[in-house]
């Protein structure tokens, strides 16, 4: 079976986990892989491990080292999920190193591990040779499969509500998940709960506050200005450069000049942004960023997410919301997305097409954006 068919029958979620269950999949087959001369880098957080993974793999690539970059979810490909010096992993590489997997794991996990768990093994075969690993958390922290892997240092952002379901309904709940992926070595991107500093200091690590290192920033808000990225990716860069830092690399932002952040506050058209955040802070970031102008929101959500909360935060900058259509049976019943719309006196339509003369910003997950570029590619 080929990878695409393969993973189209994973299930992408459990309503319930087996924490074991990855542990003991990697220790049967750890013997094929080395990373013995490899720095290993995990980011863990709710907002910001896409980009400060992005700034961080980049940079550490324009430096000449081999570097691997594991991300998720993707947009339109699932390649894009595995990085590889400047590229996303091709096609046929991807197709070698999933029947490697599959010959070297045992009946019982290729059927029982989950898509991401599996996904995630399929990494770690891709990043053979590698100077540098960047592993971006899937959900949580000490149980996610990424977390296998012992870290050199781990990069932890923002911390806020979300997948309460799993992670638990208190921001010491949440937090404590997440930090207890902490190896030996963090550094702490800014936070809106204090409490997390308090609670990372008492896990008995080594922990580093991001501002330590950029006590003068204007280089680096030059930097985001010239790009045309919007300040709170500023905090996401500092904290990708801290673990350069870390490992005693200089720092030159003009290896940065290159970069591109598709699909986080991505101006795709003169008219049309594109951002796969998902949560109230996302949303509060974006509402700070358009603060001046009014937009047409293409949206839907899945029905765990607190959508009415980041509706909320978003309608100041709300001219209507444009409801895309996506099959998909996490995403929320159209009925109830409509209610809320009316309760909090947001117009409404469905989305149809783009408006040269209109403002748009596409946001809501993964799917949202996804599904809108391929409208956009048939309306084309």
């Amino acid at each position: 079976m080929n990878i695409s068919e393969f993973l189209n029958n994973k299930p992408l979620f459990y309503d319930e986990i087996d924490y074991t269950l990855m542990p003991r999949a990697y220790e049967s087959i750890k013997e094929y892989f080395d990373f013995s001369n490899t720095k290993i880098i995990h980011i863990v957080g709710t907002n910001g491990k896409g980009t400060t993974g992005k700034f961080l793999a980049h940079y550490l690539f324009k430096m000449g080292f081999n570097v691997g970059h594991y991300l998720s979810p993707h947009i339109l490909k699932f390649n894009e999920r595995i990085w590889i010096n400047g590229i996303d992993i091709s096609d046929d590489k991807l197709e070698n190193i999933h029947q490697k997997l599959l010959n070297i794991l045992s009946k019982n996990y290729i059927e029982t591990l989950s898509y991401f768990e599996y996904t995630t093994l399929l990494a770690f075969l891709a990043f053979e040779n590698m100077d540098y690993i960047v592993l971006e958390a899937g959900l949580g922290g000490e149980y996610d499969a990424t977390n296998v892997l012992k870290n050199d240092v781990s990069l932890i952002t923002p911390i806020d509500f979300d997948h309460q379901d799993f992670l638990g309904n208190t921001i010491k709940e949440i937090a404590t998940t997440k930090l207890n992926s902490i190896d030996e070595i963090a550094i702490i991107g800014k936070q809106i709960h204090n409490e997390i500093f308090e609670i990372a200091k008492n896990l008995n690590k080594k922990i580093y506050n991001y501002r330590e290192n950029f006590a003068d920033d204007s280089d680096l808000k030059k930097f985001i200005k010239s790009k045309k990225f919007p300040l709170f990716l500023l905090d996401n860069l500092k904290l990708a450069l801290s673990a350069v830092k870390f490992f005693n690399l200089k720092i030159d932002l003009n290896l940065l000049s290159d970069i591109k952040l598709f699909g986080r506050f991505y101006k795709l058209e003169n008219n049309i942004i594109i951002d796969v955040g998902h949560n109230p802070l996302s949303a509060k970031a974006i509402r700070d960023s358009l603060a001046n102008m009014k937009v047409n929101l293409i949206y839907n959500s899945f029905s765990d997410k607190d959508y009415k909360k980041i509706l909320k935060i978003l309608k100041p900058i709300i001219d209507r919301v444009l409801i895309i259509n996506i099959d998909n049976p996490r995403v929320e019943e159209k009925a109830k997305l409509i209610k809320v719309l009316s309760e909090l006196d947001i117009e409404y339509s469905n989305y149809k097409n783009i408006d040269k003369n209109k403002n748009y910003l596409v946001y809501g997950s993964f799917l949202v954006v996804e599904e809108f570029l391929k409208a956009r590619i048939d309306e084309e």
